[in-house]
């Protein structure tokens, strides 16, 4: 494996860290409240960073959150890249493709998600006939088309407790009780749209839909849903990453210049194994995140890695935002000071997709039926009689 980014990827990395470390700033974070910075990603928009997920693919996506995660910047980047570009991209039909990357691409359609599934947004029965395409094709985008090639639709029904971003959304992408994936316009008038206030400020919402229409992302199944959720557990642990890292950076700024006793604190033997063991988790979500976005641009099977990587976030990520709030002292508690983001940030990430022992379960669950023939092989082997001389094990 080789995490090693391409030049395109390195040249968006530092554009987005340039844009990020300029705009997104103590001043205007605190003016934007609980919504999105509109100057900053109207910025990025501008740079075409959004656009250029496409191009740089998933370990692309991870790079730019990373940037986006060390400031804090309170913009729908990872919602719009997982739940908009890339999963119409994988799983939209070429009309799709066609009608909704250009504005979610040029960030004028900002997309969100309603993950992880919860299984209370029920869909009727997918409108049209089943065509002689979906049958020629059952697992791939053509199934999710009626014969004409227009994406089948549905009825949906039922209610999402949070979901991020959803004020500033033009798009969802809702999964049903199957986990079937269907696009849903906020637009419409049988969406309703709740304020949410939520850890981190990322302009939540209550969403609830009464018979609203939805339109298919991929075809039957869970498959696509499994497929979305591994991505945006991904990119979540990248933003994760750069949110830990972030707040490392002020923890050691600050116990670099503040004194006790005529000393930094950060020659403190304590402090400096703090800050060491924060280091490593950073470090052990970052190199997680970049082996599953590259398994994933690389074809190569990658939910075990999803979920490691999700796991690292949560439970290290955790330690992290409250090594850099502890290493703050009193400073740390002001919500006036810029480390208290990070630590809300790495709270709400924390639980986002699922809690670390919800992940360790799943992924304990998914080595497991991986594995049949091998436990098969060893139950074998533990059942073959083991002959042992009477004299050498005596009754």
């Amino acid at each position: 494996m080789d995490f090693t980014p391409t030049e395109e990827q390195t040249a968006a990395r530092d554009l987005a860290a340039r844009i990020f470390g300029d705009l997104s700033t103590h001043e205007r974070l605190t003016a934007a409240g609980t919504g999105t910075d509109a100057g900053l990603w109207k910025e990025l928009c501008a740079a075409g960073l959004p656009a250029a997920v496409e191009e740089t693919g998933l370990l692309g996506l991870v790079l730019l959150l990373e940037e986006q995660g060390r400031t804090t910047a309170q913009v729908p980047f990872a919602a719009t890249g997982v739940y908009g570009l890339l999963a119409v991209a994988a799983h939209g039909t070429r009309e799709q493709r066609a009608r909704l990357l250009p504005a979610i691409g040029a960030g004028t359609a900002v997309v969100t998600g309603a993950f992880p599934a919860r299984g209370a947004i029920r869909a009727d029965a997918s409108g049209g006939p089943v065509g002689a395409a979906a049958c020629a094709s059952p697992t791939g985008p053509e199934f999710a088309t009626d014969p004409n090639g227009r994406a089948r639709t549905a009825r949906l029904s039922g209610t999402a407790p949070v979901v991020p971003w959803l004020r500033e959304a033009a798009w969802v992408l809702v999964p049903d009780a199957d986990r079937g994936l269907w696009l849903v316009s906020t637009a419409d008038a049988t969406v309703g749209v709740e304020p949410v206030e939520t850890t981190a400020p990322w302009s939540a919402g209550r969403l609830t839909l009464t018979g609203t229409p939805g339109e298919r992302l991929g075809g039957p199944g869970p498959g696509a849903y499994e497929q979305v959720l591994a991505v945006s557990r991904t990119a979540f642990a990248g933003l994760q990453a750069g949110v830990c890292a972030g707040s490392l950076a002020r923890a050691v700024a600050h116990t670099s210049t503040r004194e006790q006793f005529g000393h930094p604190l950060a020659t403190n033997q304590g402090v400096l194994l703090r800050a060491a063991d924060a280091y490593m988790d950073t470090e052990a979500i970052r190199v997680t995140a970049y082996e599953a976005a590259w398994r994933h641009d690389a074809g190569l099977p990658f939910a075990e890695h999803a979920l490691t990587a999700a796991w690292w976030a949560s439970e290290a990520g955790q330690r992290v935002v409250h090594t850099g709030q502890h290493l703050h002292g009193g400073a740390g508690a002001d919500l006036e000071h810029p480390v208290h983001r990070h630590f809300l940030w790495g709270r709400q990430l924390d639980a986002y997709l699922g809690c670390g022992s919800e992940l360790l379960a799943e992924l304990g669950g998914l080595l497991a039926d991986a594995a049949p023939e091998g436990m098969a092989g060893r139950e074998e082997r533990q059942e073959r009689p083991v002959k042992r001389d009477q004299e050498e094990w005596p009754v």
